[in-house]
Order: structure tokens, then C-alpha cells, then sequence
């Protein structure tokens, strides 16, 4: 019995889970936010382009429409993580969710291009599927306030996790309502797109009521003074030549990253930017439409298949954690991502329908294993003060390389070269992989990490004192 409760100990601190629940119900707010939105976005993944084809728009159009939605996504996210640290993370993440429900009722009710567009462009709509919305940096930066260097990564990968789990549950809960729907008497394919998007406004309602239950401990925190009086100083500081900190003059709204950072990040920036202009290529979206026309398949049958992908991606995500441990942050991402990136590459080849579902489980499945690494990177090289612009810009950089990558695959689509933009995708993102492989093996982290926290071996020797949580006191 001991043996079995000692097992059981360790697979709840080997799988994250700990980390999670040590860090509180902000942590379970965050993550339930993100897995609320992530099913919107993946009912939203399944029909978007469909929804367009449906209402006689070009495929030069709906590749057009993607690019400005992806485009609109970058002004709004860049505009608010910039000011997220001042105006409050929670008063931000609120105003996010407002307009997410707003776009979300224009999809349902409106069938104008320029409507829907100005509704895509001005509030959140994904467009790919992916988060690149204003959200993610926000949480993620929170993320890192609420937790320390040995719990961030797992807490982070089950953040990705249940992101994972959300966007298959929505893909499939998608495709059925539409069969269903549609096949309802009186009800046509496009009265049923417009019934799912309500899904989308109603996710967006679970997240207004998740940011409006963050308690303070998730704004950042503001430095002490070193002469140790009870006020605190502003967050921007300056430092004379002799060492000494002082406040500056005036407090900027929008939040200042210092060259050291810059000099970092820049790089890992280009090379996101070259990874997410081939995922904009080849988005959910665009892959769900490339499959019904060369296969011809039913919407649920789709959905399935989309949903089975998030759904294996959710299973390895977990193992992102405790690989980082033990391989390294860097490692993770770059072992992880190979695969995919070759699935992409390869990904038009197959004349059958099985062997493309192949590749797709071999795609989406080990996909986002990288994502909770990068963010636990992120906030390892740079001071805590910059994370949330750091990982605001990472996300409005990434966005705008997106932008460009539906539109070149609507025109090589329209051109019935559609085939191409897999194999230019695949070839980009391995580029991504051995260039971060190369230039981030050895970067130093955690300097700006507070002194005094516990190591992971101190971490696990007091576990071993503390008994396993009940379900009682969790």
C-alpha cells in the first residue's frame, strides 16, 4: 500500500500536476479560460473556410480575409500587452473577452464580407485556429508571476494541455452540430455555420466571467525599495553610474524592454516569425478545406479527425514537462517540433485518406509540445517586468508573419498548386528548428530570477515529507 501510495505520489509530481495545484485557483481560472477559448477556436478552425465557400466568396478571398483578420489581431494584441502591466492584466483579459462575444454574435447573425471582416479585424476572431489573440501573452506572462523557475514549465504545459483538449472537443462538437443542423428540416449548411458561431460568443461569456475571478497576485509586482520601507517603487527604474537604482521621472504607460533583452529575444523573434509564417500557410482552417476538396469528406467525419489530432496532442503535451527537465527547454522544442515539421512537408503526398490522417496525428499531435518550453524560455531570459510586452510582441510578431501565409495559399489554390504551400511550410519550419537549435542550446537562464528559491531537488525531497493532497482538500 505504501509502494502504491508512493507511486502515486510521484506520477502526481512527475506529471505537473503538483505544480498546478500548489500554484492555486488563479492557475485553475487561467487554465480554464484558455481551454474555453481553444474549443471556440477549434469550432471556429473547422468551418471558417468552409463557411466562406458556402456564401460564394473566391478562395482568393478567403485567403485575403484570413491575412486582415491576422493582420487586425496583430495591431489589437500589441496595443493591449503593451499597456496590460498598467491598465491591470485583469481589467485587459476582461476587455479581450467582451470583444471576442461581440465578433462572435456579428459571425452568427451577419453574412456581409466587409461586415464580417471589420468584425474579424476590430474583435477576435481566429482565423487559424492558433491563439493569437491578445490572451495568450497576458495569461502566460500571469503564469509566470504566479509561479517560480521549477513549477513554471509544468504549470505552462498543462495550460497548453488543456488548450489542446479544448480545441478537440470544439473541432468535433463543430462538425456534428453542423451535420445535425443541417440536416434538420428547414435549416440549410449555412443557417448551420451561423448557429455554431453562437458557441464562439458564449466561450467568449465563460471567459469575461474567468478574468472578472483573478485576484490580485496575478497583476505584477511592483519592487520594493532597497531601503526597505513598506511603499513600493515604480516599475520602470534607472541606474546611475554608480550602481544605485532610482525611479524615473515619469512612469511610462506602455512597457520598456532593455537592450540586453532585446539583444536576446530578437533572434528567437526572427525565428518564430519565419516558424509561423509556414503554420499561416497552412493553418487548421486552410488544411480542414484542403482535405474536403481533394477527399470530399462529411463536416463531422472532419471533425473527427481534427478532434482525434488535439486530442493525441493533448496526451503528449503532457510529457513536455518532464522532458524539459530532463533534456532541457531548448532540446524539448527542437526534438519535438522535427517531426512535425517533416508531417507538413510530407503532407500532400498521399493519395488515401488514411495515410493523410497519418501524417496529420503525426503534425498536430506533437505540435504544441513546444509551446510551454518557449514560454517557460521566454520568461527564464528576460526581467520580469518585460515579460508580458516581451510575450505580447513575440505573439504580434508571430501574427504578422501570419498574415502573409493564407493569402499566398488562397492564390496557390485558385491556381490548383495548393499542394506547394505544404511543401514550402514544412521546409520553413524545419529551418525554424535547426536555427534554434543552434543559436539557444547554450543560453544562460533564470538571471533575473529572485535569489532563494527551492531547487528541483530540494522541491522533491520535501515532497517526499509532505503526504499526496485528498480530493477533500483539493
Amino acid at each position: 500500500m505504501a509502494a502504491l501510495k508512493s507511486l502515486g505520489h510521484r506520477a502526481f509530481r512527475e506529471s505537473g500536476l503538483q505544480s498546478v495545484y500548489t500554484t492555486g485557483l488563479d492557475a485553475y481560472l487561467i487554465i480554464l479560460s484558455r481551454s474555453c477559448r481553444m474549443f471556440a477556436y477549434g469550432a471556429s478552425s473547422l468551418i471558417l473556410a468552409l463557411f466562406f465557400a458556402e456564401l460564394q466568396f473566391s478562395d482568393y478571398q478567403i485567403g485575403l480575409f484570413m491575412s486582415l483578420t491576422l493582420l487586425g489581431d496583430v495591431i489589437l494584441s500589441l496595443c493591449l500587452t503593451l499597456v496590460a502591466d498598467h491598465v491591470g492584466r485583469r481589467r485587459t483579459l476582461f476587455l479581450g473577452s467582451i470583444l471576442m462575444i461581440c465578433s462572435g454574435t456579428t459571425f452568427a447573425l451577419c453574412e456581409n464580407y466587409f461586415v464580417l471582416l471589420a468584425a474579424a479585424v476590430v474583435g477576435v476572431i481566429s482565423a487559424t485556429g492558433g491563439d493569437f489573440g491578445p490572451f495568450r501573452a497576458i495569461e502566460e506572462s500571469t503564469v509566470s508571476e504566479l509561479t517560480n523557475p521549477d513549477t513554471r514549465a509544468d504549470v505552462l504545459v498543462w495550460y497548453v494541455t488543456t488548450a489542446s483538449l479544448g480545441s478537440a472537443v470544439g473541432t468535433t462538437t463543430s462538425g456534428r452540430i453542423i451535420d445535425w443542423l443541417s440536416a434538420r428540416e428547414g435549416w440549410t449548411l449555412l443557417d448551420a455555420y451561423h448557429g455554431c458561431f453562437w458557441l464562439y460568443a458564449i466561450m467568449g461569456l465563460t471567459n469575461m466571467a474567468c478574468s472578472a475571478m483573478l485576484s490580485e497576485r496575478c497583476e505584477l509586482k511592483k519592487k520594493a525599495p532597497e531601503g526597505g520601507s513598506g511603499e513600493t517603487a515604480p516599475l520602470l527604474q534607472e541606474t546611475t553610474d554608480d550602481g544605485v537604482a532610482k525611479p524615473k521621472e515619469k512612469a511610462s504607460w506602455v512597457s520598456q524592454i532593455s537592450r540586453e533583452t532585446l539583444a536576446i529575444v530578437g533572434v528567437l523573434w526572427f525565428l518564430l516569425m519565419v516558424d509561423s509564417l509556414a503554420d499561416g500557410m497552412v493553418s487548421m482552417s486552410l488544411t480542414t478545406y484542403y482535405m474536403d476538396k481533394k477527399f470530399h469528406l462529411p463536416k463531422s467525419t472532419l471533425g473527427d479527425m481534427l478532434s482525434t489530432s488535439y486530442i493525441l496532442s493533448s496526451v503528449t503535451n503532457i510529457f513536455a514537462g518532464p522532458l524539459a527537465r530532463y533534456i532541457g527547454l531548448v532540446n524539448t522544442m527542437v526534438f519535438t517540433h522535427i517531426p512535425s515539421s517533416t508531417a507538413v512537408l510530407l503532407f500532400p503526398l498521399p493519395k488515401t485518406i488514411s495515410l493523410t490522417f497519418a501524417l496529420l496525428l503525426l503534425r498536430v499531435g506533437l505540435n504544441n509540445m513546444d509551446q510551454a518550453p518557449r514560454a517557460a524560455l521566454i520568461a527564464a531570459v528576460v526581467k520580469p517586468e518585460e515579460r508580458t510586452a516581451v510575450m505580447g510582441i513575440t505573439g504580434m510578431l508571430r501574427t504578422l508573419a501570419s498574415t502573409t501565409g493564407p493569402s499566398i495559399t488562397g492564390v496557390l489554390a485558385g491556381n490548383s498548386r495548393f499542394w506547394v504551400a505544404y511543401v514550402v511550410a514544412g521546409a520553413l519550419r524545419l529551418a525554424y528548428d535547426l536555427g534554434l537549435f543552434a543559436l539557444f542550446i547554450n543560453i544562460k537562464l533564470h538571471k533575473h530570477e529572485p535569489a532563494g528559491e527551492p531547487t528541483g531537488e530540494e522541491r522533491r525531497e520535501a515532497d517526499e515529507e509532505e503526504p499526496l493532497p485528498t480530493l477533500t482538500s483539493i
